[in-house]
């Protein structure tokens, strides 16, 4: 094993580290905007009867057709059941009838020695009504072991697994896909395979998920079970952790709908109340050795609102000696220099901005904006509305903003940006596809940003993250993440002594 900073890393993943290398982000304080125009697929949702939507057939599933199966199980995902990643929630939707709420699960395939029971709610939607929408909680697990689960009786049950993150502790290695904007085109395929492709073991999701919202009256709800049946593939075997964006309110007065997140709510079930907060959509999960707090733009957070007082609360309850890394996830970016939503998180960045640098959060991940963008480590707090000192600054106990709105969606690409390239600007790029944070230990994290490319998957931007709370000490000067192809090169002799 090799030693680098108090954590270690197999001699096998660090080789594969060093030969993977394709492109990186350059170093020193080099700012890149890509010129790379890629001929995209058309950014329309896929047809309905199409196989990327097609009710699954074979051994994990019946094989009667679903419209004459009123128990027919469909459109099933998971997510952290609890703070410390013990617990799954499982949801599943039933068509015309109830039927069993009951998950079964065990350690062995086909033997399922453990029950649980949940809930089932069901909602219209302009004149649409859903099936039966299912909520299993199952709780009481043992961290890193694989479970399987079967849903459903009979002929009309299907079978999953799902594997348990490993303890909570300081150098436990973990691997997050970070996805946001993904939709339901073919860029959205695209992006999605290439994410099961990637080895992470959970996804960041940060919001904006069916643009369903883009539809009127019953297709609202159909575009939403069909994007339901999309992600399966992925979200039934491991955990999605979910962020609703601006196409999940769904205000639509003419339709009759003013109830916001009326389809997201019912859809998809968060562990909130196990991080204490009073509201789904802000809530927090530790993984591995990562804090992961979640926020929403599109509910209240000024001063002294729910929101406000949860989210000083869950800082207080960091604990960087178990979970070094501090993960904050929302919608609308803080910081982002493409022209569209320009400045729209600007309102919760003058909030909580002085919170996250005080608090040493090392990564904040956004989507909304169909592009991809990564920032050096800066801040404004200094700023305020008397002494005009309005630029961002190099702060070393800053977080990195990463936007990555870019999955796919029928919008298609956000292609403007701001001209020149903000100086807090490290990497920006008009092109779909998702990243990946490999943690290894409690000093270091591996990110990338992969692009997808006519059908591939080509990783873009790379950087070596140091952990702000145990990793390298920067200086004033110094506070640029390091290049991959840098930190190989201080390193690689260690590979001599294995």
């Amino acid at each position: 094993m090799l030693v680098i900073s108090g954590g270690r890393l197999s001699s096998f993943n660090f080789l594969v580290i060093l030969f993977t290398i394709v492109t990186t982000v350059g170093s020193g304080s080099a700012r890149i905007t890509s010129t790379y125009i890629r001929s995209e697929w058309p950014s329309t949702d896929i047809p309905l009867d199409n196989e990327a939507f097609a009710i699954p057939r074979g051994h994990n599933a019946p094989q009667q057709n679903f419209i004459q199966d009123p128990l027919f199980i469909l459109l099933v995902h998971i997510t952290q059941g609890d703070y410390d990643g013990k617990a799954v929630i499982i949801s599943w939707v039933t068509t015309d009838e109830p039927g069993s709420n009951k998950v079964q699960y065990g350690t062995s395939e086909k033997k399922y020695d453990f029950s649980s029971k949940g809930i089932v709610v069901n909602y219209t939607f302009s004149n649409y009504s859903s099936g039966y929408i299912h909520h299993c909680l199952v709780d009481g697990l043992e961290h890193d072991t694989k479970y399987y689960y079967k849903i459903g009786d009979g002929g009309s049950s299907r079978e999953f697994w799902f594997q348990t993150p490993p303890n909570i502790d300081p150098d436990t290695p973990y691997t997050f896909g970070i996805i946001g904007d993904l939709g339901q085109t073919y860029n959205s395929l695209s992006t999605l395979e290439h994410y099961m492709q990637s080895g992470a073991q959970t996804v960041l999701f940060v919001g904006d998920l069916s643009y369903a919202d883009r539809y009127e009256f019953n297709d609202v709800g159909v575009r939403w079970d069909s994007w339901g049946r999309f992600v399966e593939r992925s979200a039934a075997y491991q955990p999605w952790i979910w962020i609703a964006g601006n196409h999940e309110i769904e205000y639509m007065p003419n339709m009759g709908e003013v109830v916001p997140f009326k389809s997201y709510l019912h859809r998809y079930a968060t562990p909130y109340m196990a991080s204490q907060s009073s509201n789904p959509l802000w809530y927090a999960v530790r993984r591995a050795s990562a804090h992961i707090i979640v926020l929403s733009s599109y509910s209240p957070f000024v001063k002294y609102t729910p929101q406000w007082r949860w989210l000083r609360q869950e800082l207080k309850r960091v604990d960087r000696e178990k979970t070094p890394w501090l993960i904050v996830l929302m919608h609308a970016p803080m910081y982002s220099s493409n022209v569209v939503h320009y400045m729209e998180g600007e309102s919760m960045r003058a909030v909580f901005e002085s919170w996250f640098v005080n608090s040493k959060v090392d990564i904040i991940f956004a989507g909304h904006v169909h592009a991809y963008e990564r920032s050096y480590r800066i801040s404004n707090t200094r700023y305020n509305i008397t002494n005009g000192d309005r630029h961002p600054i190099p702060d070393k106990s800053a977080p990195v903003y990463i936007t990555v709105g870019d999955g796919g969606n029928q919008e298609g690409l956000a292609g403007s940006f701001v001209d020149p390239q903000p100086e807090y600007s490290s990497f920006r790029e008009a092109s779909y596809g998702h990243s990946t944070l490999e943690i290894k230990n409690r000093t270091h994290a591996f990110y990338h940003w992969n692009r997808n490319d006519d059908g591939k998957k080509v990783p873009t931007d790379s950087v070596v993250f140091y952990n702000q709370y145990c990793g390298k000490q920067s200086t004033e000067e110094e506070t640029e993440e390091e290049p991959y192809q840098d930190y190989c090169k201080q390193h690689c002799h260690l590979l001599m002594r294995v």
